[in-house]
Formats: C-alpha cells, structure tokens, sequence
C-alpha cells in the first residue's frame, strides 16, 4: 500500500472518518448536517468513506432522563442501545439529501484482534464500499466495554483503518489542532505536521473536558500512531473543519505514515 501525502488528500481513494460524542450529541446535534454535507462531497468524487462514530451512549441519555454521563457498565450499556438507534436514524436522515445509504457495523476491538472475525469485518467492509454504502462504524457497546475505556472509539477507528487498508484516517474533536498543552493554557500553540515515528517529548495532554466523551488529546495520539504506522495518513482536527480537511486545505495536525510494510496492531493502545 503506497503511502498519501499531505497534498495528495483530495485524491484519497479510501477514508475512514472519525467524529466524537461531544461533536454530534446534545446541543452540537445539528453538527451532523455538515459532517454528513462534507462526506457526500467525498463520497460524489468517488471516495470511499467510512464513518466511525460515537455519540450513543450520548444520544440515549436524554431518553433515560440522565442529565449527565452513567458511570455504571449496565447504565452506559442501555444508554448506547437507545441512542444508537437514534443516532443511526439522524445520519440516515441526512444522507437522504444525498440518495446515500448507511450501513451500520458494530464491532469491537477485539473482534479485529480475532483472525476469523478479523476476516469477516473486512469482507463485510469491502463489500459494502464496493456497493458505495457508506458503513457508520461504532463500539459494540451492549458486549463490550473498550469504547468505555480507551476513549471515545479513537482507537477502534485506527483499527479499522488499517483493516481496510485507509488511505486517510480523520480524528475530529471539538479541537483544531493537536497543542503542545492543553488549548485552554497559556502559552499552548499547535503542532501543525508530525514526521513518521516522531517522538513529542515535552507535549502535555489533556482528557476530554466534554463531560460525555470520554477521549482526549492522548488518545487521538495514540490512534494515529497506531494507523500512521501501518501506513494510513492521519489528520486530527476538529469536527467544524472537516469540509476544508477533506479538501485538502491546510488545516490540523497531519501525521506522516510510514512508508512499507503495514503493522497490524495488538494489545492495548500505545500512550
């Protein structure tokens, strides 16, 4: 699989886009129509696009009459089977502008760590991009709890990024740009392009401050380099440009991939 360059993102043949809870919940639910305006623009160029997104656990809590996030595993679970359902509808909705079909695929980390469901999960995936579905891929909340602990399905979008051999992965969040601190701090300035393998000694992370996601700076960085060093380009800036990161403009931190052989990751994310 040869490797995209930064200037070569219009051309991008297969992406997977990653959009968080905070970005499409609650009172940034009318976010999705954009995000969606900005994928059929991929889409009619003839990209292949993948949409891995959070938000059900999220989008069920007003239906449970939760004013804030569960803490408890059974909670959380039933909050994600009401909300995904929703959240499904509410891209499907949009995506009628279009005459695009969804597809929904629940997995989880595991599932892609396991050889035969590894196998299936791509061949699933290929076909239905090979349809032109657009596939809207989420944790398996009710099975499984990897969304709940590694962080707003980050990792899970490197996953499947470097399951269907991605040209590009876009990590959106309620942040521009990957900061040297957290944005709110004085002095914090962006990191505008990280070279293949690059060490970022002295960068301070900071966890999400959405209060129902659950990722934050650390864990984007972990998934881009777990999709970078497989050889998938990585974008991670935030959900209200993603029109201008598609486009190509020069927007985000953009993480180099390695050239050569794919790696095809293990275990837990890396910090």
């Amino acid at each position: 699989m040869s490797v995209l360059a930064r200037h070569q993102i219009g051309s991008a043949a297969r992406i997977v886009v990653k959009v968080g809870s905070s970005s499409i919940s609650g009172d940034n639910a009318g976010q999705i129509s954009p995000l969606v305006d900005a994928l059929a623009a991929a889409h009619a160029r003839g990209a292949e696009i993948v949409l891995v997104s959070s938000g059900a656990i999220a989008t069920g809590m007003p239906y449970l009459q939760l004013d804030e996030r569960p803490t408890d595993l059974a909670t959380q679970q039933a909050a994600a089977s009401v909300g995904q359902n929703l959240l499904i509808f509410r891209y499907q909705d949009s995506l009628d502008r279009y005459d695009i079909v969804a597809g929904q695929v629940l997995l989880t980390a595991g599932d892609l760590e396991i050889p035969a469901h590894r196998s299936n999960a791509q061949r699933a995936m290929d076909r239905l991009l090979g349809l032109r579905i657009l596939p809207i891929v989420n944790e398996n909340d009710t099975v499984a709890t990897h969304e709940i602990r590694f962080g707003d399905n980050d990792r899970l979008a490197a996953l499947v990024a470097t399951l269907i051999q991605a040209d590009l992965l876009v990590l959106l969040s309620d942040v521009d740009a990957l900061y040297t601190r957290p944005p709110h701090l004085a002095g914090a300035e962006p990191i505008s392009h990280v070279g293949a393998g690059e060490e970022l000694p002295g960068v301070e992370f900071g966890a999400s401050r959405s209060g129902v996601g659950t990722g934050g700076a650390a864990t984007k960085v972990s998934a881009a380099r777990i999709a970078s060093g497989a050889g998938t380009a990585v974008l991670l800036t935030s959900t209200a440009l993603v029109a201008e990161a598609l486009r190509g403009d020069l927007v985000g931190t953009w993480f180099e991939p390695t050239e050569g052989d794919t790696i095809q990751p293990t275990g837990s994310p890396v910090a």
